[in-house]
C-alpha cells in the first residue's frame, strides 16, 4: 500500500500544494487529476522519491522511502515501472535494445535471459514483429507500447503512467487504455495515472485523486465522482473534451 500523509512541497516561494492526504491499495489504480501546472507530475515524483517534499511522508508498505538511504531507494525505484508522456526511448538503439536497457542496467542475465524476457514483454504488448525497428521508425502509439514493454521489463509492483494517451488519435488512445488495464488485471500491478484524459480516467480508473488550488481538493471513487456535486471538480470535468454521463 502507498500511503501519502501530509505532503507539502514549494519550490522556493511557489508552494505546489500542501497537507496531501491519500492512500492506493496494492493491486488498484489510481487516477491523478488536475489544470495543467498544479503538481500532478510532482506528486509523482514524490511517490517513488525522485523529489522529496518539504513535510510530510511518503510510505510504500509501511517504510518511510524519504528517510531511506541512497542505496535503499534505488532498490525501491526498481519496484516501479515508469511510463513517460513522451516515452523516453533512446533515438540511438532499436527497440528491443530499449526495452533490454533496465535488464542491462540493472541485472547479470545472459543474452539469452534477456532476449527471452525482452520478446516476452514486447508480446505483451503486441510488438514482437518490431523488435528490431528503429525508434525513428516508430509511430507514437507503437513508442508508448515500446516505453510500456520497458516499463515491466522488471516486473514492477507499481507503474506509474505520465499522461499515457497524450498526444494520441482516440482509436490508438484506446489501445493504450486497454493495455492499462491489462497490466493491472495479468499482473497485480498498482498504477496511477496522471491524465488529463478523462475518458481515460473511466476507462481504467477505480479511485480518483483531483489536485486544485495547491491542495487535495477532492479524492473519491468514480462513482462518487459521477455523483459529486463539489463546484471546482465539477467544472473540471465538464471543461474536459469527454463529458461524463451517470
Amino acid at each position: 500500500m502507498i500511503d501519502i500523509k501530509n505532503l507539502t512541497k514549494s519550490f522556493g516561494n511557489n508552494l505546489v500544494w500542501k497537507n496531501v492526504n491519500f492512500q492506493i491499495e496494492n493491486g488498484e489504480t489510481m487516477a491523478i487529476i488536475g489544470r495543467s501546472g498544479c503538481g500532478k507530475s510532482v506528486l509523482l515524483k514524490h511517490i517513488n522519491a525522485l523529489l522529496s517534499p518539504d513535510e510530510g511522508e511518503v510510505l510504500i508498505n509501511g517504510q518511510n522511502i524519504h528517510q531511506m538511504d541512497y542505496v535503499s531507494q534505488r532498490k525501491l525505484r526498481q519496484k516501479f515501472g515508469v511510463l513517460f508522456q513522451g516515452s523516453a526511448l533512446f533515438d540511438s538503439i532499436n527497440t528491443f535494445e530499449n526495452v533490454a536497457f533496465p535488464l542491462r542496467y540493472f541485472t547479470d542475465l545472459s543474452e539469452e535471459e534477456i532476449r527471452e524476457k525482452v520478446m516476452k514483454a514486447l508480446s505483451h504488448v503486441n510488438l514482437e514483429s518490431a523488435a528490431e525497428k528503429e525508434t525513428s521508425e516508430l509511430s507514437g502509439g507503437m513508442r508508448k507500447r515500446v516505453g510500456l514493454a520497458r516499463a515491466i521489463i522488471l516486473e514492477p509492483e507499481y507503474i506509474m503512467y505520465d499522461e499515457p494517451t497524450s498526444g494520441l488519435d482516440p482509436e490508438t488512445a484506446e489501445e493504450i487504455n486497454e493495455l492499462i488495464n491489462q497490466m493491472a488485471s495479468q499482473f497485480d500491478i498498482t498504477s496511477i495515472v496522471v491524465t488529463h484524459d478523462m475518458h481515460s480516467v473511466l476507462e481504467v480508473a477505480e479511485k480518483v485523486a483531483f489536485l486544485n488550488d495547491q491542495r487535495l481538493s477532492w479524492f473519491g471513487t468514480i462513482d462518487e465522482m459521477k455523483a459529486s456535486k463539489q463546484e471546482d471538480l465539477v467544472n473540471f470535468i465538464t471543461a474536459s473534451e469527454y463529458q461524463i454521463k451517470s
